[in-house]
């Protein structure tokens, strides 16, 4: 496939580049360059008119509990979505697998629908319930990245006594690894040091949620002496997710572990925790990204996520943030979690794209690109998607 006359956001920085040629070949992006000619056989597409950008990743997602939305909505945090007691556990346990797996299912054709071609799940009810996101995803085109759990956790004399994990649950976990891209850690508050060097030996993606709430680091606190991000750094994670009340100090440590960052804004606003401080986690040169967290707290769009975020953390800080860096959270800085291939607009990276209708009405005239697909762009303003290499919503 050739694309013809189309502006794009180009490479690790997305650079902004009209009237280019794009040659895609199977799933990959194969050559980009002005003007160069149709191959025999190739097909060819007009895109004037058009902006081709990375396919959205929504980098923190809790899809199994897209059965619950709204359910309890003025409840706390520990109420809504604690592992152990929250009410979000009985509704997935009570509830009949058939349903979870329709909701699940519409979740993802919502996502593919508003540009996220790809997203990281953390995923409760152990190997059941990873299949239950496989056989919900199976058939559409969207890229699931499964971060499976054991259900077992620790209370605060295992952490006091630094317990290990027990040799069964040891077991399980590396079955789980089996049938998953790796593992999504509950918190440092349920686990002891032990137990999270354990979760550092694993092979594949770790991640682990941090610093949510003003409480939840008080609780590390009184328990061990030391931050949730302190602790959480014991299972070398590639990520932590949401960081809202991360200290510098805690940002510094990430950095020198080689750990990214995920924050979830809207989440953390909507259950009243507080907003991630974005400002000072850029200018620490931490790699962010950012999610949409659980689907009963939050719907699954990348681009209320990033407009909530750029707006509310300027407000809040008095001072200007690129749109650009924003935008990156979604694309090119997300890469990194996922090995680099997708999410970036370049020569030999896999061909997940969204096309962009400029002259749609709530975009023309877009006098900054990057802005205006931070705060204005939407599910609307989608012409097509391309997952792979292959146009999957809309067309050309």
């Amino acid at each position: 496939m050739l694309i013809r006359n189309i502006s794009l956001f180009y490479g690790t920085e997305l650079d902004y580049v009209q009237n280019a040629s794009v040659r895609i070949s199977g799933k990959y992006i194969e050559q980009i360059g002005t003007k160069f000619p149709p191959l025999k056989d190739e097909s060819v597409l007009d895109g004037e008119g058009l902006l081709m950008m990375p396919g959205l990743i929504n980098s923190h997602t809790h899809i199994g509990d897209s059965i619950a939305k709204d359910i309890g909505i003025d409840s706390d945090v520990e109420e809504k979505i604690h592992p152990i007691g929250g009410f979000k556990q009985k509704i997935l346990k009570n509830s009949n697998k058939s349903h979870l797996t329709s909701f699940v299912k519409n979740s993802c054709i919502s996502m593919i629908k508003k540009g996220i071609t790809s997203f990281i799940d953390f995923r409760e009810g152990g190997i059941e319930g990873i299949n239950l996101l496989k056989n919900a995803a199976s058939g559409i085109s969207i890229r699931p990245v499964i971060l499976g759990r054991i259900e077992y956790y620790q209370d605060s004399n295992a952490i006091k006594n630094d317990t290990p994990i027990p040799k069964s649950n040891k077991s399980d976990l590396q079955n789980l690894l089996m049938n998953c891209d790796g593992v999504g850690v509950s918190g440092p508050n349920e686990f002891s040091d032990s137990a999270l060097r354990y979760f550092a030996k694993t092979k594949k993606i770790r991640a682990i949620h941090s610093a949510e709430t003003e409480e939840s680091n008080k609780i590390s606190k009184k328990i061990s002496g030391k931050t949730e991000t302190q602790r959480a750094l014991l299972a070398k994670p590639n990520f932590l997710v949401h960081m809202t009340y991360a200290s510098k100090k805690d940002l510094v440590m990430a950095i020198r572990n080689k750990t990214s960052i995920v924050v979830c804004p809207r989440a953390n606003g909507s259950l009243a925790e507080g907003i991630p401080d974005v400002n000072l986690m850029l200018d620490a040169g931490c790699n962010v990204a950012i999610g949409t967290d659980n689907v009963m707290i939050n719907s699954p769009d990348i681009f209320r996520e990033m407009d909530y975020l750029w707006k509310v953390s300027m407000g809040i800080k008095k001072k200007r943030l690129p749109a650009k860096d924003i935008l990156k959270m979604a694309t090119t800085n997300a890469s990194n979690l996922l090995g680099g291939k997708v999410g970036i607009i370049q020569n030999k990276k896999i061909a997940d794209c969204i096309f962009i209708e400029k002259h749609s009405i709530d975009l023309e005239p877009m006098h900054n690109p990057h802005a205006s697909v931070v705060q204005r762009a939407s599910e609307n303003t989608i012409k097509a998607v391309m997952y792979e290499g292959k146009l999957v919503h809309g067309k050309i």
